[in-house]
């Protein structure tokens, strides 16, 4: 492993639960692989430009690459495809995703790039990678105490399948009102991730 991609859609990640775990599997992953490179991607602290009609006009029309129109497109696209493992920290707002974090699947998720599109419908052009997606809400959607719809968990992994990584891994903290309730959220998805080969002996639950 020589590559992390870490996106973070918290919009207070100082304080998100989702983004503290991930920055601890990231140290120890780079004490375990001291030359792993990380590129980080703050959603909410450098937010992406909205959608414009110059790209919209560019997925629509015969486009070369690296034409102006989509040039963050290719950024991002450049920053998946370079990375080994990426790890989405983010928070269920609204039964989904924060809109930060759709933004940049609408820009990730391109035609003729990392998708095409044929008879057969949608067909992913990334290699498959681990993602790791973990995932932070006050409230709880799996299980007996589900008061809510989840609508993040279908949406991402088709999403991210439709581009060809469909080595999705979803680690939730649920409950996450009050500390004792993250001490718990948190020792809970430890567990679960001390499970996965790619953390084992990693992982302290």
């Amino acid at each position: 492993m020589r590559n992390v991609l870490l996106i973070n859609a918290s919009p207070r990640p100082a304080v998100s639960q989702a983004h503290q775990l991930a920055h601890e599997l990231l140290g120890s992953l780079q004490r375990r692989h001291p030359a792993l490179a990380l590129t980080e991607r703050d959603l909410a602290g450098q937010p992406l430009a909205p959608l414009g009609a110059d790209y919209a006009n560019a997925l629509t029309t015969p486009t070369p690459f690296d034409a102006p129109e989509l040039k963050l497109s290719e950024a991002l696209i450049v920053e998946l495809e370079r990375s080994d493992l990426v790890l989405i920290a983010t928070p269920m707002h609204n039964f989904t995703l924060p809109a930060a974090l759709k933004l940049w699947i609408d820009y990730v998720l391109r035609i003729h790039r990392t998708f095409s599109y044929g008879a057969d419908g949608k067909v992913g052009l990334l290699p498959d990678r681990p993602v790791y997606v973990l995932v932070g809400s006050g409230g709880f959607h799996r299980g007996e105490r589900a008061r809510q719809p989840d609508f993040l968990t279908p949406y991402l992994r088709h999403a991210l399948a439709t581009m060809g990584l469909f080595d999705v891994h979803f680690i939730y903290l649920e409950g996450l009102v009050g500390e004792a309730a993250a001490v718990t959220a948190r020792a809970a998805a430890r567990a679960q991730l001390a499970l996965e080969p790619i953390f084992q002996g990693l992982v302290v639950t």
